[in-house]
């Protein structure tokens, strides 16, 4: 049956996610089929076999003393097919997440029924009561039902290995994952902040850099960062990424500096501190925020050029205050330019 506003409200509060704060991100519970890509993915054969009651899975996995990993897919995501492949195609990846993790899977676009207490939800109804914007998405649950971190996108097998051994390890409970990261994930690299692309006056005071003509956008990286590396030296530096850029006012943050700055709404805060106020948890993360200082919307997990200029137009377009299901854009995007004859590759 259809649940109700308020009960998918007081579901969120209950499970106390931490969600991605879009501006005018309005529930979507009607979610169409065809828009479904094709090429089903296999999924590995030791994912678990739920018939999709969320707290039973929770408590089946705490007698193994395990948690709950919900991962939501859909149907022809080259990036889903990555996390099965690049990730847990590898032993050592499959053999530790079977380890500590139940894997529950959840089609974005299903209409499967999902229990969860007293309440029914269809996996699209679910996926949008979630705001689901990216596939794959990880949601991995503690033993009292609380989501412990969310991980919106894929992660490279380097830094998907880091989430699953402090979650697995139960670390939420003694250090942040900002603070665990910068101690855990070193990674051969450049050694060096791509500054190039700062365009503001004054990187120190962000208030200054918010304009009615373009929105801010703050790139929290670190020097130690081969997959910032492959952003401003591949990416960035193509065409279209260096005129999707051009659309923004644009500032680029160590994510672990002391150094103190003043946030888009006027408060004086060190970068660092503000990384975990923002619930920054990857390199590179982009952040973007309109005239007000709000933030509306975000990257935080690893895109090749076809997504992150997509977000980019996204943001600068507008076209997030009328269409808040970001996986609907892109689709409508891709057939645009298909129409107009130019090649869509999402991987390159």
């Amino acid at each position: 049956m259809n649940v109700t506003k308020h009960k998918i409200i007081a579901f969120l509060f209950s499970l106390f996610f931490i969600l991605p704060q879009f501006s005018n991100a309005a529930d979507e519970t009607e979610l169409s089929a065809a828009l479904v890509n094709p090429g089903y993915a296999e999924k590995p054969a030791w994912f678990k076999v739920s018939f999709l009651d969320i707290y039973e899975d929770i408590a089946d996995a705490t007698d193994n003393d395990k948690r709950v990993m919900l991962y939501f897919y859909q149907d022809g995501c080259p990036y889903c097919k990555k996390l099965l492949e690049d990730n847990f195609g590898q032993r050592g990846i499959a053999d530790k997440t079977q380890k500590y993790f139940d894997v529950v899977a959840i089609n974005i676009w299903g209409n499967n029924e999902i229990i969860v207490g007293d309440d029914e939800f269809t996996e699209a109804e679910f996926s949008a009561a979630l705001k689901v914007q990216y596939t794959p998405t990880l949601i991995f649950f503690n033993e009292d039902n609380k989501a412990v971190y969310r991980a919106n996108g894929y992660y490279p097998p380097e830094k998907f290995h880091t989430v699953l051994d402090y979650v697995g390890q139960r670390m939420e409970k003694k250090i942040s994952y900002q603070d665990y990261l910068a101690k855990v994930d070193p990674q051969p690299a450049s050694g060096q902040l791509h500054t190039d692309v700062i365009n503001i006056k004054n990187p120190k005071n962000l208030q200054q850099a918010l304009s009615k003509d373009k929105p801010l956008l703050v790139m929290f990286e670190q020097k130690q960062c081969a997959t910032c590396d492959e952003l401003h030296n591949d990416m960035l530096k193509r065409e279209e990424g260096k005129k999707q850029l051009s659309r923004f006012n644009v500032t680029l943050l160590d994510m672990w500096s002391d150094e103190k700055i003043i946030r888009p709404d006027g408060k004086q805060v060190k970068i660092r501190d503000w990384v975990k106020q923002l619930d920054v948890k990857y390199a590179p993360s982009m952040v973007y925020f309109n005239a007000k200082g709000e933030e509306v919307f975000r990257t935080d997990a690893y895109l090749k050029s076809f997504h992150t200029n997509s977000v980019m137009d996204y943001v600068a377009s507008g076209a997030y205050k009328t269409q808040p299901n970001f996986q609907r854009y892109i689709d409508i995007r891709a057939d645009e330019l298909r129409e107009q004859g130019i090649e869509v590759d999402l991987m390159k």
